[in-house]
C-alpha cells in the first residue's frame, strides 16, 4: 500500500493524490493546477502515469482545483468510475463543460489579439495555446460519474472501501475515509479534501471522522486564525455603503460554486435588514446561474438559517435587486452602466472568464471597489490585486490598480489553524503520520509545527511525485 502525491503538493491548487493498493491505482481528486499559464499547461497536460492504469477516481468536492482535470484524464484513455456525492455530480455537470468552453474562448481571444497586433506592426510574444480539452472530453468524463451518498461505505475497487463524510466546505463537499486491504494487511486512510468551518452560510458544519492510521490533510490557512464569520456582514455592508456614496461599482470575483451563492445570501439578508442602499446587483456568470439551480435542487444540504428562507416562502438566492446574467450582450452592457452597482463574476482567482473584462473596465477608477471574497493562489491575477500591486496585466495589457481593494477573509470556506487542529483531534490518538497538502510552504510548515506540538504525531509535507509506504 502506497501514497504518491501529484498535485496540491507544496502548493494550493491541482489536488491529485494516488493510492496504490492490491496492485491497483486509485486517484483522490483530479484537479486543475492554476498559476502561471505556461507552467499550468505543463502540469495539467502531462499526466505522470498512463490514464488507462487508473482503477477509479474518488472526488472530495466539485471545485475546479479538485475536479477540473478529469476531462484530460478521460481524453488520455481513462474509462473507469468517478465516485462523488449527488450534489458534486450535479455541480460537475455544470462546471466541467464550462471549463472547456472558457478554455476554448480564452485561446480564441489570445489568437485573435496576436493576429490583430501583428497586422498593425506590433510584435506579440504571447504563445498561442490550444485548450487542454474540449467540451466533448468534458461530456465523456461526466458519463463516468457514479453518485454515492454520505456516510454509506461502498467498494471502490479491489482492496479499497470508501465512505464520504460531510466536510462543510461547499455544497456536496466531503472528506474521504478509506479502508485499505492488501495481502492480509489493513490500513485506514483519511483524506480531508477541503475542510470547512462552523456557521458558514448555506451549508452544514463539518462532521467528525472515524479513527484512522494516516491522514492527508489540507493546510490552506494553516498559519493563521480567521475572524468571526459573523463579522462579514458588517464588513460587506460598509464596503457597499462606502462605494455607493462615491457613485462607484463593486466588482466581486467569486467562485461560481459556493462563494457566489454565499455572497448572494448575505446580500439578501442585508437588504431585508435595511443595512445598505438598494443598488442593482448582477451575477454575471452563466456557470453561477447554472450552479445556483443545482443548489436549489439540494435543500437537504442547507443549514438551518438557509432553510428558514424556504419555510418563509423566500428564495435564498433571489430578491428584487438581484439579476442573473447569461448572455454575452448583457454582460458587455454592464460596462456601459454607471454606478452605484455591484457585479459578481467568475472566475474566483481572476484567471479566466467574464471577471477579466469587468476588472479591465473598472480597476483604474478610484471610485470603484474590488471585493475579494476568497483565497487567491500564488501567481494569479487575484493574488496580485490582493497584494495591491500598483500595476497588473489583464489580457496582456497593463492596468493601474486605483480601485479600493476590500478582502472578506471571514467568508473563507477553509478552516483556520485552530479549526484544522480540532478536525484532526478525533483521529489523533491512533495516527501514525499526517501528510499536509493544499498549502503554500509557510502555511504547511506552521500547521506541521502546531500538530507536532499538540499531538506529537509525525508530519510530512510531500513534494510532487514523492511516495510513502503505508505500513
Amino acid at each position: 500500500m502506497k501514497l504518491t502525491f501529484w498535485g496540491a503538493a507544496r502548493t494550493v491548487t491541482g489536488s491529485m493524490h494516488e493510492v496504490t493498493v492490491s496492485g491497483r491505482r486509485y486517484l483522490l481528486d483530479c484537479g486543475l493546477y492554476q498559476g502561471r499559464r505556461k507552467e499550468a499547461r505543463e502540469v495539467n497536460g502531462n499526466l505522470p502515469f498512463p490514464a488507462s492504469s487508473v482503477e477509479a477516481v474518488l472526488l472530495s468536492h466539485a471545485h475546479t482545483d479538485h475536479t477540473g482535470n478529469l476531462p484530460t484524464l478521460v481524453k488520455n484513455g481513462y474509462a473507469g468510475p468517478v465516485y462523488a456525492t449527488p450534489a458534486t455530480t450535479d455541480l460537475c455537470h455544470a462546471m466541467l463543460p464550462d471549463s472547456a468552453y472558457l478554455q476554448e474562448k480564452d485561446a480564441e481571444f489570445l489568437k485573435k489579439r496576436k493576429h490583430r497586433r501583428r497586422s498593425i506592426g506590433i510584435d506579440d510574444e504571447a504563445e498561442i495555446v490550444e485548450p487542454l480539452y474540449s467540451i466533448a472530453d468534458a461530456e465523456a468524463a461526466l458519463r463516468l460519474f457514479s453518485s454515492r451518498l454520505c456516510s454509506l461505505p461502498y467498494r471502490a475497487g479491489p482492496g479499497l472501501t470508501a465512505t464520504h463524510i460531510e466536510a462543510g466546505h461547499m455544497l456536496g463537499s466531503t472528506s474521504l475515509y478509506l479502508e485499505l486491504s492488501e495481502a492480509g494487511k489493513k490500513s485506514r486512510l483519511a483524506f480531508s479534501g477541503d475542510i470547512g468551518r462552523v456557521n458558514l452560510p448555506i451549508i452544514r458544519d463539518p462532521q467528525p471522522m472515524p479513527p484512522a492510521d494516516y491522514v492527508i490533510m489540507e493546510s490552506t490557512y494553516g498559519d493563521r486564525l480567521h475572524k468571526d464569520p459573523g463579522a462579514v456582514k458588517e464588513k460587506l455592508a460598509e464596503a457597499i455603503n462606502r462605494t455607493a456614496a462615491r457613485g462607484g461599482k463593486l466588482i466581486a470575483p467569486a467562485f461560481a460554486v459556493g462563494r457566489t451563492q454565499q455572497v448572494v445570501l448575505l446580500l439578501h439578508e442585508l437588504f431585508n435588514e435595511g443595512r445598505c442602499p438598494r443598488i442593482p446587483i448582477f451575477v454575471d456568470s452563466p456557470l453561477a446561474v447554472n450552479v445556483t439551480e443545482v443548489f436549489r435542487r439540494h435543500p437537504y444540504l442547507f443549514d438551518e438559517d438557509t432553510n428558514t428562507f424556504l419555510r418563509n416562502g423566500e428564495d435564498p438566492f433571489g430578491f428584487s435587486q438581484l439579476r442573473y446574467v447569461r448572455e454575452v450582450s448583457e454582460s458587455k452592457a454592464l460596462n456601459d452602466m454607471r454606478g452605484p452597482m455591484m457585479i459578481i463574476s467568475a472566475s474566483g482567482m481572476c484567471e479566466a472568464g467574464r471577471i477579466l473584462h469587468h476588472l479591465a473596465n473598472n480597476i483604474e477608477d478610484g471610485r470603484n471597489t474590488i471585493l475579494i471574497t476568497g483565497y487567491m493562489a500564488e501567481n494569479t491575477l487575484g493574488r496580485k490585486i490582493v497584494d495591491k500591486q500598483p500595476e497588473v496585466n489583464i489580457f496582456g495589457e497593463p492596468h493601474r490598480l486605483r480601485a479600493e481593494v476590500v478582502k472578506l477573509n471571514e467568508l473563507s470556506g477553509h478552516a483556520d489553524q485552530q479549526e484544522l487542529l480540532g478536525w484532526l483531534e478525533p483521529m489523533a490518538a491512533a495516527l501514525k503520520r499526517v501528510f499536509l497538502v493544499h498549502g503554500e510552504s509557510s502555511q504547511s510548515a506552521a500547521l506541521a509545527q502546531a500538530i507536532q506540538q499538540r499531538y506529537r504525531i509525525p508530519v510530512s509535507v510531500p513534494g510532487r511525485g514523492e511516495s510513502f509506504e503505508l505500513v
